[in-house]
């Protein structure tokens, strides 16, 4: 499954225990919901938040937005009921916590479709162990179903033995890693959480990196944080205006005969067309995902 194209801007993780942040949700302009069942649930509301998180599902959906759920490793007492039970749910993915291999990705797979998965069910994985970044480009191929990557920066700072540096500089490897495997197979990539709510600057210095590595959007602890990831993840009215004027100074030249575009003095090539167009269809979802939350609201 080589997963559609879609603004991934902003993805919220939403304890799944939580019955008010889940209902909540649904008026967030989060590109991305990611229900928790794991490290936002504490192991006696296991159970309890598997319940509230179907019972979410089976509501009146949450619009426009992807939903992902997050379910607790196969290994834990819980990993397999969640599986099952998400499975059979209208969410758009399935997120496997600490993917280290093929083996473990396609026993996902296979348990999805056990359970009756419809085709367009996602697995996702998460990407949060050192072995999980070396066996990245085995998890991508491992089954059709793959959708993406969500980097889980906590735990892997944990096994690396690194520190949350503002630059990010222990990460690089994994991230640039991450990402390549991404793009090389179709697959959507989401960065890692800031930690610090209280580090705005840090938080949009950390969303601009992210864009600057390729990644889609970043995954975010709180909803405060939505409004910088779909800022700095979102075109700009400048970056909109550029990618039209791209385009047209390639097919102007194409319509002249010319064969060489020339836009501010920059050479202009098929490569930068493509770009300018995916932006472009980036920028019109975007555009009618917004007049859906405010046709909703109104």
């Amino acid at each position: 499954m080589s997963v559609a194209v879609r603004p991934r801007r902003s993805a919220l993780y939403m304890p799944g225990s939580n019955a008010r942040a889940l209902e909540k949700a649904r008026a967030l302009p989060a590109d991305v919901l990611i229900l928790d069942l794991e490290d936002a649930v504490a192991p006696d509301a296991k159970e309890d938040a598997r319940a509230r998180v179907l019972d979410a599902l089976a509501g009146d959906g949450y619009g426009h937005r992807e939903v992902l759920v997050r379910i607790n490793g196969l290994e834990t007492p819980w990993g397999a009921a969640d599986l099952e039970a998400v499975a059979r749910t209208g969410a758009d993915g399935l997120l496997l916590p600490k993917a280290e291999g093929a083996d473990h990705v396609r026993k996902a797979a296979d348990l999805m479709e056990e359970a009756g998965a419809a085709e367009r069910m996602a697995l996702w994985c998460m990407i949060e162990t050192p072995r999980g970044v070396l066996k990245a480009e085995e998890i991508a191929t491992a089954h059709r179903r793959l959708g993406g990557f969500v980097m889980g920066t906590s735990d892997l700072a944990k096994d690396l033995h690194c520190l949350h540096t503002p630059d990010r500089m222990p990460f690089v490897t994994s991230l640039g890693k991450v990402v390549l495997v991404a793009r090389a197979y179709g697959l959507a990539a989401l960065d890692g959480v800031h930690l610090d709510l209280d580090d705005a600057e840090g938080f949009a210095a950390q969303c601009r990196q992210g864009l600057a590595f390729g990644f889609d959007g970043k995954t975010l602890i709180h909803p405060k944080t939505i409004e910088t990831a779909n800022a700095v993840f979102g075109p700009g009215e400048a970056e909109i205006a550029e990618a039209h004027a791209v385009i047209e100074a390639h097919e102007s030249a194409r319509r002249e005969g010319t064969g060489v575009a020339v836009l501010n003095g920059k050479l202009i090539e098929a490569l930068h067309v493509e770009n300018a167009r995916r932006l472009l269809d980036l920028a019109e979802m975007i555009r009618a995902m917004e007049m859906e939350a405010a046709e909703a609201e109104a």
